[in-house]
């Protein structure tokens, strides 16, 4: 079983490799959650985001991914509510940076919310998008070999495998992150204005996700 050939790893991995150093909500989450709070925030935001991943990875496996490829109901529910969940963590961003241009030495005024928090919110981030149970039901099944096993088998090792790829690079952009903040630490202005960048990210990001079409 899982009988499948070195071209067959190397198309996998390469793949699994460039679309996760690709920016997107998930990634950016994790990177302002660093940014602001320290790696670990940016551990439990990314631990989130992998609780949402796994729950898309077992909807594909289970066929439900492609329930929501077929109904466009379903994609436009979630995909608005995603959109304006990126668009309320846009503002957020937008609100901080404000609150950290003015705190000088009130650091009371930018008190970190929870880790829990941060990873709650992670997992929403990851299940509010639509756009990622499509990825997973158009990527993953691509990966299937005739005769290497059983499909469910096969699509749940690859679905499996990204989360490898992902602790790879994930973590080490955590570390960098956590040590480019304190950095900025002394440098409010451009703290503040680095997460002004990120508001305004995550609100285009909204923006594209409320138009994207399945």
């Amino acid at each position: 079983m899982f009988d499948y050939s070195l071209a067959h790893w190397l198309t996998f991995f390469g793949a699994a490799f460039a679309l996760e150093i690709a920016p997107g909500p998930d990634l950016l989450f994790i990177a302002a959650q660093t940014g602001r709070h320290g790696r670990g925030h940016g551990f439990a935001a990314m631990f989130g985001v992998w609780t949402g991943a796994l729950v898309h990875v077992v909807a594909t496996v289970l066929g439900l991914a492609a329930i929501l490829a077929r109904s466009a109901m379903a994609f436009s529910i979630i995909k608005y509510v995603g959109a304006a969940y990126l668009v309320w963590l846009g503002l957020q961003s937008l609100v901080s940076s404000g609150r950290g241009a003015d705190a000088a030495d009130t650091p009371a005024a930018l008190a970190a919310p929870s880790r829990w928090a941060a990873y709650r919110q992670g997992i929403l981030v990851d299940l509010l998008n639509p756009k990622v149970a499509l990825f997973f039901l158009a990527f993953i099944p691509q990966f299937v070999v005739e005769g290497a096993g059983p499909v469910t088998a096969q699509l749940a090792l690859h679905g499996l495998l990204l989360f490898v790829v992902a602790g790879v690079i994930e973590p080490a952009l955590i570390v960098v992150g956590d040590r480019l903040i304190r950095f900025l630490k002394g440098r409010r202005r451009l703290a503040a204005w680095a997460e002004r960048g990120v508001g305004v990210i995550f609100i285009g990001l909204g923006a594209r996700l409320a138009a994207a079409h399945r």
